[in-house]
């Protein structure tokens, strides 16, 4: 199982949100290049990376941070944060993004996810987040009356391989993943399952582990020294 610390940036700044409320928005790192090296150091071979303000706005205010990671740290960047046209989506994976994570468009444009897959292949990765099980799209701020799991099994027919999965209320609480939730995903689709929410320790990512999903995002638990970053590499990779 693959482990992603994340960086999420808010004007230009490495940031945590609780639940995706902006107004807890938290510095937590002074530094993206150096956080991320940090992250190397540790193992990692990934980077989950999202713009918080491209969520909202579904710009690219801070492209340039993304591309100096890519240029300037050997890990695979997985990018995702107001990506909703194939222009944006292909000036980042032209730049060497190795995989960018359609949200919002997924449900508001399914078409421009069957034309990145159909170009793009396993580069695309669509992000479903939501609360109360159903799908929230604009950074989190609009809800939807689709249910995640037939969003997720919409978008393995269109030929995605690679969807992570958020519950919303477990985001940034450290209090554990939404495991039921996360079980039924992977039992519903043949698409490869990254989880996300609440991941708080190694306990947490022993139990993701024995779900058989593909990755977890690490984010908080990293920042607040809940988890050993090393460690939870080190577990990923075993067997």
């Amino acid at each position: 199982m693959i482990i992603f610390p994340a960086i999420d940036i808010c004007q230009g700044k490495c940031v945590r949100l609780t639940q995706g409320d902006f107004n807890t928005t938290k510095q937590v790192a002074e530094n993206p290049l150096e956080t991320a090296l940090t992250f190397e150091q540790s193992g990692a071979k990934w980077l989950h990376m999202v713009d918080l303000d491209g969520a909202k706005d579904a710009a690219q205010p801070n492209k340039k941070i993304f591309l100096e990671l890519v240029k300037k740290t050997q890990m695979s960047i997985q990018l995702g944060g107001g990506i909703r046209n194939l222009n944006i989506a292909e000036d980042y994976l032209e730049a060497g993004v190795k995989r960018i994570i359609i949200g919002s468009a997924a449900l508001k444009n399914p078409q421009l996810v069957k034309d990145l897959v159909k170009e793009y292949g396993e580069r695309i990765a669509v992000g479903i987040d939501a609360k109360n099980q159903m799908v929230q799209t604009e950074g989190w701020l609009e809800s939807s009356d689709v249910h995640y799991l037939d969003l997720a099994r919409e978008m393995a027919d269109a030929g995605v391989r690679y969807i992570i999965y958020t519950d919303i209320s477990k985001d940034g609480t450290l209090k554990g993943p939404n495991l039921n939730e996360l079980e039924a995903i992977h039992n519903a689709v043949s698409a490869n399952i990254i989880a996300s929410g609440g991941i708080s320790n190694i306990y947490d990512i022993q139990e993701l582990k024995k779900l058989g999903l593909y990755g977890a995002i690490c984010g908080k638990s990293i920042y607040e020294k809940t988890l050993d970053l090393s460690e939870a590499i080190k577990i990923g990779n075993e067997g």
